[in-house]
């Protein structure tokens, strides 16, 4: 490389703000809230009304977070704010997934909790190591064919059980593959990623934060400091610059909602992009 010269990241730059979901049109924020591990059921709910308000109004929950008061939390929420302000994913256990039957049964559980008739996406939480997958997708499938979610995908499917899982489907879609990412843990940029991209297939990535570790890491800071933002906003925005990903942190404080809507509208220029993919 030429001295002054700027190499490209790894992947092409997203500057979008809202993401497509699939093949399917429709757009969802580029961050949204998960709801894993809440402390306090009552600051939560008020962080992520406050994150609707901003437009940030993609929830993530699953039936087994807070045995499922967290998905009653999201009734809450739908009540408070209007059902149509809001996108709501969900996920379903393994074993719910053993036959079409059961796995609606489980949906319609999951969509009484949080007061909808319909789930906006619903995902097979982890693969069921003992079924195949074909029989799990078409277990799925099933949920979306009752009507019970607008969408399906998947969760912590590896890069061969995603191919799997998309050649499984008859007649539905999967729109998300929702896993581990982070700046400080890019596993899924060696195969899984650049999948997800060519294939538009959502990346919802979790732990984006790697639980306060962003905001500790010399180099994020460093970063950071040179665009006048926090190590946190720098994170999530390095996420976001990448095509088809999001990311869904979790928060139970109105302030560092108003610090992830901080990390919108801009983005990192190549070279610090370039220089946290070495991270």
């Amino acid at each position: 490389m030429k001295p002054g010269s700027v190499s490209m990241p790894r992947f092409p730059i997203d500057p979008e703000d809202r993401k497509p979901l699939g093949s399917t049109g429709e757009r969802v924020p580029a961050i949204g809230i998960g709801t894993y591990g809440i402390r306090s059921y009552a600051d939560a709910e008020q962080a992520i009304v406050h994150a609707i308000e901003l437009g940030l109004n993609m929830i993530d929950t699953a039936e087994m977070y807070g045995n499922g008061l967290a998905e009653e939390m999201v009734c809450r929420i739908v009540k408070k704010v209007g059902r149509d302000r809001v996108f709501i994913t969900t996920k379903l256990l393994p074993h719910r997934f053993t036959d079409p039957d059961t796995a609606v049964r489980a949906a319609e559980a999951s969509a009484r909790r949080m007061c909808v008739e319909t789930i906006d996406l619903v995902l097979i939480h982890w693969p069921n190591d003992v079924l195949p997958i074909h029989v799990q997708i078409r277990a799925l499938e099933a949920i979306a064919e009752r009507g019970l979610a607008r969408y399906i995908g998947v969760s912590n499917f590896r890069l061969s059980e995603l191919r799997e899982a998309i050649e499984s489907t008859s007649k539905y879609e999967i729109v998300v593959n929702q896993v581990k990412y982070s700046v400080l843990d890019k596993a899924i940029e060696k195969n899984l990623l650049p999948f997800c991209i060519k294939n538009n297939i959502l990346i919802q990535a979790y732990t984006p934060l790697e639980r306060g570790a962003v905001a500790r890491h010399p180099t994020i800071i460093s970063v950071a400091n040179r665009y006048g933002k926090t190590p946190v906003q720098v994170a999530l925005n390095f996420l976001i610059s990448r095509p088809m990903v999001v990311a869904i942190p979790k928060t139970e404080r109105i302030e560092r909602v108003d610090e992830f809507y901080g990390a919108l509208g801009w983005r990192l220029a190549p070279q610090d992009i370039e220089l946290l993919e070495k991270v």
